[in-house]
């Protein structure tokens, strides 16, 4: 299933042309949540990062079964490694935000941008030492005391929700369409 996304000239951008809230998944290894992060971006019109190599083939099989039939709505785009990611996004001026247990601002205290790449890491590694050192902010989703982490796709629609209502992209989603 290979993102089908608008012109490259309209990609990450909202419906007026200006930048727009990116997810960003670091080198998944379940795809059943890159399918579920697939039908959250398509369900909140929130276009998708994937920074390769995933841990699995990307192909219909393996995604539409976390997609259902959301998958032909998400507007998703591959980048081959994290030189491409970083390459593309800084390319166009945004602030790279990591989702981290460790990350030092509980992710409801930080102010969110309309033009902010949300990345989450894999579900088995998180991100090297290098990433964390390369973003912008790190956030992470307070949780009860001895408990690890929340599935990523949970965090991430946790941070992202909060980062929408930030920065108008709910209000948005809920107007009706315009026209006669």
């Amino acid at each position: 299933m290979e993102g089908a996304p608008p012109r490259q000239a309209t990609f990450g951008r909202n419906n007026s042309g200006s930048l727009a809230l990116v997810l960003a998944l670091w080198q998944p290894d379940r795809p059943h949540n890159f399918g579920a992060a697939l039908r959250l971006c398509a369900c909140l019109g929130i276009e998708l990062d994937l920074i390769e190599p995933a841990g699995f083939p990307l192909d219909d099989r393996r995604i539409r079964a976390g997609s259902l039939d959301y998958g032909p709505h998400a507007r998703w785009q591959r980048h081959a490694d994290a030189a491409a990611f970083f390459r593309t996004r800084r390319g166009e001026g945004r602030r790279l935000v990591l989702l981290s247990t460790v990350g030092p601002v509980p992710y409801h205290m930080a102010a969110y941008r309309a033009d902010d790449v949300l990345l989450a890491g894999s579900e088995s590694a998180g991100v090297p030492d290098a990433i964390h050192a390369a973003v912008d902010l790190r956030v992470r989703v307070p949780m009860a005391a001895g408990r690890r982490s929340l599935n990523v796709i949970a965090a991430a629609t946790l941070v992202l929700g909060e980062a929408m209502r930030q920065t108008g992209a709910l209000d948005e989603l809920g107007r009706p369409a315009e026209g006669p």
